[in-house]
């Protein structure tokens, strides 16, 4: 969901927030062949993470299966390009996260900085490049495994779980890519090659894109994203409730160019988490206390996964949903390797994301507010 999508939608006359919106979701949820053979890859991935983890016990669990609906695209290609860009970006990430905990490891005064500075740089990263959920991904990666610093008693403990980080998330990247390549049709001849908008800002030109060190805007959305983010990490580690991480998470997932697209990504983002959070919490207390096998977790997956992947291949103005009733549902449910009836989870990561929700409207509604036609309006200028 790009932030020019939200305002060509509104320029159009086919603003989501429709009057008619039974008839404009189900023309959201109609179905596609392409459609159903990409949902079909996607729950097939994501029960083959839950067979390979539970089985080898590769920790991330949920990590894994989500990574499946972050790596799926709409071709081969971009699918492809998206994976091992991934797989380079996150190496890079552990890698800069283990130097960084060379110095900053029982020192909070030093991590708590170096964790500020790696996201606004990765928040930078993802507005300037051409690539730049690569960018994107670097910093969310080592911010994300400095947050956690303190809660590991030793620092080989640590190393382990940030190189078992880095398998759960190459594999199921890994897998994502071969099962679209295999099954995912070629796109028509005449769409393999379309043509580029003029006076596109990613345009393939370089590495940067034109107004990368010229454009203050950049700068400022690092910044809001970085204080939003480390605000949430400051106040849930002030009360001792680290259970709602997944605030720090939410203000950098959510972060658009504009505040339009920002909040409506985050309606999206509370549409899904709801929804998943609600079949995280039928499972847990209906269903988990009954099964005995990973034969019957297998199909509780794949349920969720197909409804997930569903909405997940929809068009920009809901797919966004459908990642994250993956996420809220995978990282409700998956808490071990053994059926767990534990509600914790569901309550707080749920309150996690609301906070988060809560906190990044906030930012980017009062702190140098970017609206979209303001974005078209520069990006004219600069071509």
């Amino acid at each position: 969901m790009s932030a020019t999508s939200v305002e060509a939608f509104r320029q159009s006359g086919s603003d989501p927030i429709d009057s008619d919106w039974l008839g404009w979701l189900k023309r959201e949820l109609a179905p596609t062949s392409a459609r159903k053979i990409r949902t079909a890859i996607i729950v097939a991935g994501a029960v083959l993470c839950v067979i390979i983890s539970m089985t080898l016990q590769v920790p991330e669990l949920a990590t894994s299966a989500y990574m499946v609906f972050f790596a799926s695209k709409e071709d081969k290609l971009l699918t492809t390009i998206t994976g091992v860009g991934g797989v380079i970006a996150l190496t890079i990430g552990i890698g800069a996260t283990l130097l960084l905990y060379k110095f900053t490891y029982g020192h909070p005064e030093l991590r708590i900085p170096g964790m500020a500075i790696a996201l606004f740089l990765g928040m930078w990263l993802s507005r300037v490049l051409v690539l730049g959920p690569l960018g994107f991904l670097f910093g969310f990666v080592v911010a994300v495994s400095q947050s956690v610093g303190e809660a590991i008693p030793s620092p080989e403990l640590l190393v382990r779980g940030l190189l078992w980080l880095w398998v759960a998330l190459a594999y199921a990247i890994a897998l994502t890519v071969v099962l679209n390549l295999l099954f995912l049709p070629d796109p028509p001849k005449a769409a393999e090659h379309p043509p580029k908008p003029k006076g596109s800002e990613r345009d393939g030109r370089g590495l940067f894109v034109p107004d990368a060190f010229t454009n203050p805007a950049h700068v400022h959305f690092a910044l809001k994203v970085t204080f939003a983010a480390m605000f949430c990490y400051i106040v849930y580690e002030a009360i001792d409730w680290s259970g709602i991480h997944t605030a720090l998470i939410t203000c950098t997932f959510i972060a658009l160019e504009s505040t339009e697209a920002t909040l409506y990504k985050g309606t999206l983002r509370i549409v899904g988490c709801v929804i998943g959070g609600a079949l995280a919490l039928f499972s847990i207390v209906f269903l988990m206390p009954h099964m005995e096998s990973i034969a019957s977790l297998i199909v509780l997956v794949a349920c969720a996964s197909a409804i997930a992947g569903w909405v997940a291949t929809g068009s920009q103005r809901i797919s966004y949903a459908g990642l994250q009733l993956a996420f809220a549902f995978f990282y409700s449910v998956f808490q071990g390797y053994a059926p767990d009836t534990d509600l914790d989870n569901v309550r707080n990561r749920v309150v996690g994301i609301l906070f988060g929700l809560i906190v990044t409207a906030f930012v980017f509604h009062y702190i140098w507010p970017e609206r979209a036609a303001d974005r078209i309006k520069n990006s004219k200028e600069v071509s």
